[in-house]
């Protein structure tokens, strides 16, 4: 194969794993309500189904990249895939929740190996003057499967059986397998740095510990003695990992990059957003199925406003950015999400749908600036060889705290829900009011942290062309 033929090819077989991605992500929130009734459980408790994903993308993203290098791309890439739709039959199959969400932990492996080993290989496909191109192609999925997903799954749902929305992954994830197979380029690592074991372990540990305590605090009897011995072995994993990174000379995750101001800021911080943020996708479609009563399918349609202001936002983001800068950008519209989802505590059966779409389209919109603003500041003042265990502990943590922010939204629902039934419609509503507001209170606090930016942090990038299409999230 030659260059050519690579550089023609390749965006289209990277988009269309991460087009089979995002909308796979983005169809099972709506079709959360279904699944429980057809599993005969409780909605809330189907929480894990989406966070185990997450929580799986964020242990598994670390080592992706070890082992594109130590086995390449094309390997790595076509597996992934396999694996990836190899779960979603298994998900299909699944005739109760544990199983279920064991095959969701499973396809989230799978996907943490397909997006960062494509990117990978795009970077090392084209030059530099290129390269930009090449990434917004890639990035038009990301932005196109939330604008899809939602209404898919609904009407899947409605027409059909939740189980189909993951058999559709097996004919496009066999069309990408064929078109890896034939146009991915195979690179190799020039020197492959050793598995950090004992940083995984450590790391995979603590993470999964914790985020299993967040999953079963309210929803299972489980004391607080044991609650809290859980917990301090959880914090102790993480903090023995971080001891262990300090010394290793390949860690699994190089935390001393951390020290610079502008990456530390931008992952930190954000970490604390995404929280807020990262219990919409799953609250959401409760509100709309359980609490206002609406049809899977409207559901789903009432989640494509977010989708599209997100979209349009990238049109003038690069425009903001440059007239106001990261600081005051950062700092603002942190406390517009906020109130934005505060205003979902005020939504109940009988307010009109256009309040509704109103509220979505500012949500999608000040997300979509947050996060572009966000992922590009964090590159800001990191070197080039640095670049890439940047970009690892970036993702890994904008995973973990989108799986922290839907346990936390469910944690808080369950708390005030309390002993009554899921199926008490007013109970419920009342519930996600109350969680939509703690999410709230949680954004708007995280804007403190965006205060340490100094006014000229990230110039060289807002003046630039473009800063924000590199950006995925």
């Amino acid at each position: 194969m030659n260059d050519t033929a690579a550089k023609r090819y390749l965006p289209w077989v990277v988009a269309t794993t991460l087009f089979m991605e995002q909308l796979d992500s983005t169809v099972v929130n709506t079709a959360i309500p279904s699944m429980a009734a057809s599993l005969q459980v409780t909605p809330l408790s189907l929480k894990a189904v989406v966070t185990s994903y997450i929580l799986s993308l964020a242990v598994s993203i670390p080592i992706s990249g070890w082992m594109a290098d130590r086995f390449g791309t094309r390997r790595v890439f076509m597996t992934a895939i396999a694996i990836f739709t190899f779960a979603s039959v298994l998900c299909g199959l699944s005739v109760n929740s544990p199983m279920l969400v064991a095959a969701r932990l499973l396809q989230g492996f799978g996907a943490a190996m397909m997006m960062p080993v494509g990117r990978l290989t795009i970077v090392r496909t084209f030059p530099k003057h290129e390269l930009l191109a090449a990434m917004n192609f890639v990035i038009i999925p990301a932005l196109i499967g939330p604008l899809l997903g939602p209404t898919i799954g609904g009407l899947i749902v409605h027409w059909l059986s939740w189980r189909d929305i993951f058999f559709i992954n097996v004919p496009v994830g066999l069309v990408a397998i064929y078109l890896a197979h034939r146009y991915m380029p195979d690179y190799h690592g020039d020197h492959p740095r050793p598995l950090d074991l004992i940083g995984l372990v450590l790391f995979g540990t603590g993470i999964a510990l914790l985020s299993w305590l967040l999953e079963v605090f309210g929803e299972h009897k489980l004391d607080v003695t044991s609650a809290a011995v859980l917990l301090f072995i959880s914090i102790s994993l993480l903090a023995a990992y971080a001891w262990h990174a300090r010394e290793a000379p390949f860690p699994l995750l190089r935390l001393a990059l951390l020290k610079v101001r502008t990456f530390r800021v931008s992952v930190l911080g954000g970490f604390i957003t995404r929280i807020g943020v990262g219990g919409l996708p799953f609250l959401l479609p409760l509100l709309y199925q359980l609490g206002l009563g609406l049809p899977a399918w409207q559901s789903g349609l009432l989640m494509m406003p977010s989708a599209a202001a997100a979209m349009g936002m990238k049109v003038i983001s690069t425009r903001v950015l440059a007239r106001f800068g990261y600081r005051q950008v950062l700092t603002v519209n942190t406390l517009l999400i906020g109130l934005t989802i505060c205003m979902y505590s005020f939504v109940q059966a009988g307010t009109p749908l256009y309040v509704i779409v109103a509220i979505g389209l500012c949500q999608g919109f000040f997300n979509s600036l947050q996060f572009s603003s966000m992922n590009s500041i964090a590159y800001a003042d990191v070197e080039g060889p640095d670049a890439s265990m940047a970009s690892t502990i970036a993702s890994s943590m904008q995973q973990l705290s989108m799986s922290f922010g839907l346990a936390a939204g469910s944690l808080v629902t369950g708390w005030f829900l309390g002993d009554l039934p899921q199926s008490n419609r007013v109970a419920l509503t009342s519930a996600l009011h109350h969680a939509f507001i703690a999410l709230a209170v949680l954004t708007a606090i995280s804007s403190a942290t965006f205060w340490t930016l100094r006014k000229t942090d990230g110039e060289a990038i807002s003046h630039a062309k473009r800063p924000d299409e590199g950006s995925a999230d």
